[in-house]
């Protein structure tokens, strides 16, 4: 009786112990036809844009004169971003963790302009990891590679307006690779330049940490598997008429899979759109009918689809979104019984 005792509780454990290692980082490198597949399955998800441009109302903020007290965000629910999509039939949330304002969204140890300094007070991206986890949701980032505080930089401007850090980018980097479990892909932004640390490098360097990681840049040398369609649609891999930016990157050798984005909010006067714009905006939003065509559009090119949502002042999602989101997943659902 003792003996099996034991022997059921020594079988809890390593069954325990093998569910903490599934959810570790995996060093070493898969086919990629393997993990182009895998990127492929995650068909849709959602991109959270939350940072400081939340509260500026445009979408670029000029950040010299402002520190993390700024970021006036009276509360934070990853559990209900999670939720949102899970019950719109999501597998991913793509998640801004920097801005080319230089403001972080974890405890980084690179700059003082962190959420960890904010009103808030708390790390989002551990918090979002956490919820991502419990709800069964995988995690992507969002990276500005420019950043409008370093040397050289040109505030609020575009271009090669980011200045020039590559050590603080690669730290960076390096600290979100390596403190907040797998990364699946990661959306670089190149708006405002490399930050002094070219694409092909920037590559290598993350694959030091992540060897499966995808990586995509918006602008600039191509490199990376991951073809980005900012303000895209659905389309084969390699259809240059399927993104709004980058025609000429369509064909790239070393694509494997394609993205394409767009905010879930429709062009509007005044106000962001890739964040969360003003209150009198709330009732604006794309039908679930448009989202579901282009949902099934990616199925049929084999494209992952990051639908933008930007959260509000509390950190949480509008609710005309929730239900739009929703909506969508019972359109998935039920067309997956048909």
């Amino acid at each position: 009786m003792k003996t099996h005792a034991v022997g059921t509780l020594l079988t809890v454990a390593l069954l325990f112990c093998n569910c903490g290692i599934a959810a570790e980082i995996n060093k070493t490198r898969l086919p990629d036809e393997v993990r182009a597949q895998q990127i492929k399955d995650m068909g849709w998800g959602m991109f959270i844009c939350w940072s400081f441009s939340t509260f500026y109302g445009h979408e670029w903020t000029p950040t010299k004169d402002k520190d993390a007290g700024y970021f006036k965000a009276t509360d934070c629910d990853t559990d209900q971003w999670c939720k949102t999509a899970k019950a719109a039939g999501m597998n991913y949330i793509l998640f801004l963790s920097k801005h080319h304002d230089g403001f972080c969204l974890w405890d980084t140890a690179t700059t003082e302009k962190k959420v960890t300094n904010s009103p808030l007070g708390i790390d989002v991206l551990a918090k979002l990891r956490k919820s991502c986890d419990k709800y069964g949701i995988k995690l992507a980032l969002y990276f500005s590679e420019g950043d409008w505080n370093w040397p050289e930089s040109k505030d609020g401007k575009g271009g090669n307006g980011g200045g020039v850090n590559p050590e603080v980018k690669k730290a960076q980097l390096k600290e979100l690779l390596t403190q907040y479990g797998p990364i699946e892909f990661w959306w670089m932004d190149h708006a405002t330049g490399p930050g002094g640390l070219p694409h092909k490098e920037t590559v290598e360097w993350m694959h030091k940490f992540q060897p499966n990681t995808f990586v995509g840049f918006n602008h600039g040398t191509p490199a990376g598997r991951l073809c980005l369609r900012e303000m895209g649609r659905p389309g084969k891999l390699g259809d240059a008429n399927a993104t709004k930016y980058n025609k000429n990157h369509a064909n790239h050798t070393g694509f494997l899979v394609a993205e394409f984005t767009y905010p879930i909010l429709p062009r509007h006067k005044g106000g962001a759109m890739w964040f969360y714009s003003l209150p009198k905006h709330d009732n604006l939003c794309h039908p679930a009918e448009k989202l579901y065509r282009d949902y099934l559009g990616a199925r049929k090119y084999e494209n992952i689809f990051s639908i933008n949502i930007g959260p509000n002042y509390a950190g949480r999602i509008r609710d005309i979104d929730v239900q739009t989101l929703t909506e969508v997943g019972k359109m998935i659902k039920k067309g997956s019984t048909e």
